[in-house]
């Protein structure tokens, strides 16, 4: 009797062990600047990554107050977008570069705790540390704003931080972006763009029961992350009638070709993208009108009005 509880103990020992090593976050060193931040990168990065959508203080004019608060639905419980202003007390203020870059690209607060992917590292991860290292100084020139967020609102066993660290090795490609030789320097921009900060992917793409993102259907829409609504296909086989100049535009306008306009949580990210250069917005609609036409899954039959 106490060789086998010996053995239990120790086997969940070792489990136990095993489970604390694959859920550790590595080690991570940021290499020597290349170059000084660049302010003006900065704030493009900014807009193609959409940080005031989410971190920007609700119900109030101005997108650089990013004092976050929103609350952002899911199937696993809701999260709270957090502070990202300078403020030193309840922001990033007091973050090193090496902090924030390690957060942005490996989604690991800097007291070495995994961040939950409601934060989009999993696309973010393939940009380019330079890019990175302007977003943090541009962050730093916006007001700082006092107000820590409440916590997340999410049951067991989803709060469990560390289980994150398993779902990564299960859904996160650590592959930095790779420009293809064979396709133009747009088209490469556009790649670098919709994969990475843009994180078209996070929710143009159907999730598995875990919420990763099912590769084989990446970009042919599905229910609404966030609970209500259905998210387009954009892949050819949904905006196939699209030109490169009709997708452009929409980037810029939120006005689709047809006539309708963009709605609902796309309308914030109308407001960034329209913030960059006609030609990056050029560069992403080169891309997207390159994706293959994929088969996503059916929405629901719209109801009918009075039904």
């Amino acid at each position: 009797m106490r060789r086998m509880l010996l053995a239990v103990l120790l086997a969940a020992a070792a489990a136990l062990g095993f489970y604390w090593w694959l859920t550790t976050p590595a080690a991570f060193a940021l290499p020597a600047a290349s170059r000084a931040p660049d302010l003006v990168s900065g704030q493009q990065v900014f807009n193609a990554g959409g940080c005031a959508s989410c971190h920007a203080v609700p119900n109030q004019p101005d997108r650089l107050r990013l004092g976050g608060g929103l609350a952002i639905g899911s199937p696993f419980g809701t999260f709270y977008a957090p502070n990202i202003s300078p403020d030193a007390a309840d922001g990033i203020g007091r973050w090193s570069e090496v902090q924030f870059v390690n957060a942005v690209l490996n989604g690991v607060s800097p007291d070495g705790a995994q961040y939950f992917p409601a934060f989009p590292y999993t696309s973010y991860h393939r940009a380019k540390i330079d890019d990175v290292r302007d977003l943090f100084a541009y962050l730093k020139t916006l007001p700082a704003v006092s107000g820590r967020v409440r916590d997340h609102d999410l049951p067991f066993p989803f709060n469990i931080r560390r289980n994150v660290g398993i779902w990564k090795l299960l859904f996160m490609d650590d592959k930095p972006f790779m420009a293809d030789a064979a396709r133009s320097a747009q088209w490469n921009r556009g790649a670098y763009l919709v994969n990475g900060f843009g994180h078209c992917a996070e929710c143009h793409s159907p999730r598995n029961f875990l919420g990763g993102l099912v590769t084989a259907q990446r970009f042919a829409g599905g229910p609404n992350p966030e609970g209500e609504g259905w998210v387009p296909n954009i892949t050819q086989k949904g905006i196939g009638e699209w030109s490169e100049k009709d997708i452009a535009d929409f980037l810029e306008t939120g006005d689709m070709p047809e006539g309708d306009s963009a709605s609902g949580a796309m309308r914030p990210v109308i407001k960034n993208l329209a913030q960059l250069t006609s030609e990056d917005r050029a560069a992403m609609a080169a891309y997207l009108k390159s994706l293959p036409p994929v088969e996503g899954p059916k929405p629901p039959p719209r109801k009918q009005p009075g039904s």
